[in-house]
């Protein structure tokens, strides 16, 4: 199975040059035989929006606004299902005790041809998106992906910590979903912070940021202490973080594609913390395009 993780820097709020940059690492990458991509979170219009009022014109519809379209043409167009996030608004009727209208910080799964299979919403909110968002209402995803590529849990980024920071470390709540949904894929889109200076960035763009690296593995430990669900007891984990800062926010770049299993981490492949480029991993699985080139 081939997976790709699309990492780059969006710029807050510019979906149209955001776009366009997506696309020209794709280009530039080939993105051949490719099974899953994966885009960080709020891919296409930034992260760091600090209120209702600044982020509504970045909102867009439920799998219908240019973060989904962007997805289903380039979906068709490279034969691959797609992930990736999005802020969303949910109209409601009018007699909704929800009032008219409901923010999410979501991310879509659209399929091969185009159509979309899956809009999540975040369940465990990072401060940020407090400012403007709801917690998604249904809990992590988990479902069977078609063409016998296996089953899929999804979060968004902050899905992976303790709910709030409050929550204890050991609950392990997301780690804990890929294993009662028996998934043999994880992936989250992220907007995912380095504690490293800016600086780092630049003078380290192709080192990953190790802390990062390891602390998301750690928050695997259930899978680590009773083993996955894919092909030898593995369970692929697949983090799409986006890089670059945003006012006084610094990401951590790093994306990378993880194989867990009992009692061991393998990592297929990463990237630097402040490279743009696209990550494409082969791991095991039943995937349509077995590294063919």
């Amino acid at each position: 199975m081939r997976i790709a993780c699309l990492q780059f820097n969006p710029q807050l709020g510019n979906i149209a040059h955001n776009l366009r940059r997506a696309d020209t690492i794709i280009s530039r990458a080939g993105a051949r035989g490719i099974d899953l991509l994966i885009l960080p979170e709020m891919a296409f219009s930034g992260y760091k929006f600090g209120s209702v009022n600044e982020i509504n014109s970045h909102l867009e519809p439920t799998a219908a606004g240019p973060s989904t379209v962007w997805a289903r043409s380039i979906a068709r167009r490279l034969g691959c299902y797609i992930a990736l996030g999005y802020p969303e608004h949910c109209a409601h009727p009018p007699s909704s005790p929800s009032g008219p209208m409901s923010r999410y910080n979501s991310a879509v799964l659209v399929s091969p041809g185009g159509d979309v299979l899956v809009n999540y919403r975040k369940h465990f909110l990072f401060s940020t998106d407090e400012s403007w968002a709801e917690e998604g209402p249904d809990g992590f995803f988990s479902g069977d992906l078609p063409d016998g590529l296996g089953r899929l849990a999804m979060g968004i980024c902050m899905d992976l910590n303790p709910r709030r920071f409050e929550a204890p470390f050991e609950k392990y709540e997301f780690a804990h979903h890929i294993l009662d949904s028996k998934a043999d894929i994880a992936v989250m889109p992220m907007a995912w912070l380095t504690s490293q200076p800016a600086e780092s960035l630049v003078a380290q763009a192709q080192v990953p940021d190790a802390d990062t690296l390891a602390y998301w593995i750690q928050r695997l430990q259930p899978i680590l202490d009773k083993g996955g669900q894919g092909q030898s007891g593995e369970t692929i984990f697949v983090a799409c973080n986006r890089t670059g800062t945003e006012r006084n926010a610094c990401y951590a770049g790093t994306s990378a594609v993880v194989g867990v299993s009992k009692g061991n981490a393998k990592i297929y492949g990463h990237l630097g913390r402040g490279t743009e480029d696209l990550l494409v991993c082969d791991v095991p699985g039943p995937g349509r395009n077995q590294a063919t080139e």
